[in-house]
């Protein structure tokens, strides 16, 4: 098996094993997907398999600054552009729902929307906001069992929706200290009823939307990405963590998505996840595993020659070399991603980094 070599997405063929990773990138004015968008994915689609930045279901979940919604006819209509953009160039792509949850501020969300989470438990550290920059995390509205009802809606309704925008399917981010995390970590969920305590009731509201949005499109146009070990957005180890996470890939193979998407933040100073966890999701879920993080051509050949995972993501190295597949072909130099450009609108940082054959405008 090869890394450029044709692979299997349940039904659908990827024109190889790599998967663009979900990369927050706040060029979303409006909450609008547009034109500048389309053309920053197409540049990236000589990858098997496109994964969205995160996209918010929920007015609820637009906790940064210019990231992208999926429940308004303005937004589906953005997001089309994308994926006709994508598909003429070969590439199959999935957007993540992101419910950012309480990692969010009230100035970054649209008139009559609110911070929420599973606790009234504010998250340490601050974020940026447009309108007066930096503040901190405020303490978010618990939800209710009435608005998590709702709120599992809101999926099924994105789900929906990104079918009809021409999406392959969705992502399900339950990783990264956003909404679907904080149900699963302990120090972030603790209600007292039906969805807090025990594993089973954390993990009860990710396998609900899960269901229901597998049961709205299709199990095969359902995946989730999972972060076992990130500690990003206030999200602690602690001891049970990883039979915890053996109880997530037993329930969401007895759903039937067609992947998991497991993340290990290690290259950027997280602690790294054990090799247990990673086998534990190989030996347990039953379709396709995608890995990411910090991989090189080298390892991810090597880690699908050994069979570890079915498909592998990248994120910073395609953010920069939109031409990646070329670049690791000839064994070319790489451009280094612009830390300063990551979350600033605009084409500088975005659409602008250098081809092999092509110097930016």
């Amino acid at each position: 098996m090869s890394l450029f070599s044709k692979a299997t997405l349940g039904p659908l063929t990827l024109q190889n094993h790599l998967v663009m990773a979900p990369l927050t990138r706040s060029r979303a004015i409006g909450n609008v997907p547009n034109d500048l968008m389309a053309e920053y994915y197409a540049q990236r689609a000589g990858l098997g398999l496109l994964i969205t930045e995160g996209t918010s279901p929920s007015p609820n979940g637009l906790g940064y600054a210019r990231i992208p919604g999926i429940y308004s006819a303005e937004q589906v209509a953005g997001w089309k552009k994308v994926t006709d953009a994508v598909h003429a160039k070969g590439a199959k792509i999935f957007v993540q729902l992101m419910h950012t949850g309480r990692i969010a501020h009230p100035l970054n969300l649209p008139a009559g929307a609110k911070v929420v989470a599973p606790s009234a438990v504010a998250a340490a550290g601050q974020m940026y906001t447009d309108a007066e920059g930096m503040k901190d995390q405020p303490v978010p509205h618990a939800l209710t069992e009435a608005e998590l009802a709702a709120t599992r809606e809101e999926y099924v309704t994105a789900a929906k929706n990104a079918i009809a925008a021409g999406f392959d399917g969705i992502e399900l981010h339950a990783a990264n200290g956003y909404l679907l995390e904080q149900f699963i970590r302990p120090n972030s969920n603790i209600r007292t009823d039906k969805y807090g305590g025990s594993i089973e009731n954390r993990a009860r509201f990710v396998i609900e939307v899960a269901e229901a949005t597998a049961a709205a499109i299709g199990k095969d146009k359902v995946g989730i990405r999972l972060s076992p070990y990130g500690v990003f957005n206030d999200m602690p180890l602690y001891p049970e963590m990883e039979t915890d996470y053996a109880y997530l890939a037993d329930k969401l193979n007895e759903v039937g998505l067609v992947y998991v998407h497991l993340v290990d933040h290690s290259p950027q100073g997280a602690p790294e996840v054990p090799a247990s966890i990673k086998q534990t999701f190989r030996d347990k879920f039953k379709r396709t595993l995608i890995l990411s993080g910090g991989y090189d051509v080298k390892r991810a050949e090597a880690d699908l020659a050994a069979g570890k995972a079915d498909l592998i993501a990248v994120g910073r190295p395609i953010l920069a070399n939109p031409d990646l597949i070329a670049r690791w072909k000839a064994d070319a130099e790489q451009n280094a991603p612009d830390a300063n450009t990551f979350y600033t609108p605009g084409p500088k940082g975005y659409t602008d980094y250098p081809t092999l054959t092509k110097e930016p405008a």
